[in-house]
């Protein structure tokens, strides 16, 4: 099951984050932006890992650097606490899933980026 994810390529999620967070009201410029505080990357690192079509394996080995307050991040997605994950790589995609899911539901920015900017 892993392996299959890992293999998923970011393109083909990225399209499915910003429908979630614009089917709320929210926009795709929110959806990048947590995206790009999670791992690092600017707006056209993140355009290119669109374009070269990366699976998340490689998204995340690539990413310019994770963000230090990623350990912030709680919750559960799909019926599992993000902070109890064992496997680094599924718990950065659940990572990036749970600030989507914030961004959709509507959450402050700054609440998202765990008081960043």
């Amino acid at each position: 099951m892993n392996d299959r994810l890992f293999g998923m390529s970011f393109a083909s999620i990225h399209p499915l984050y910003v429908a979630k967070a614009q089917r709320k009201g929210q926009s795709a410029d929110d959806v990048d932006t947590v995206i790009c505080w999670l791992a690092g990357y600017d707006r056209a690192g993140l355009r290119s890992a669109i374009e070269d079509g990366r699976d998340l394996k490689a998204f995340f080995a690539q990413a310019p650097a994770m963000n230090p307050n990623a350990e912030q991040i709680t919750g559960v997605i799909c019926g599992v606490r993000v902070e109890e994950i064992d496997d680094p790589l599924m718990q950065r995609i659940r990572y990036m899933d749970k600030l989507v899911d914030e961004v959709a539901k509507g959450k402050r920015m700054t609440s998202i980026l765990r008081g960043s900017s």
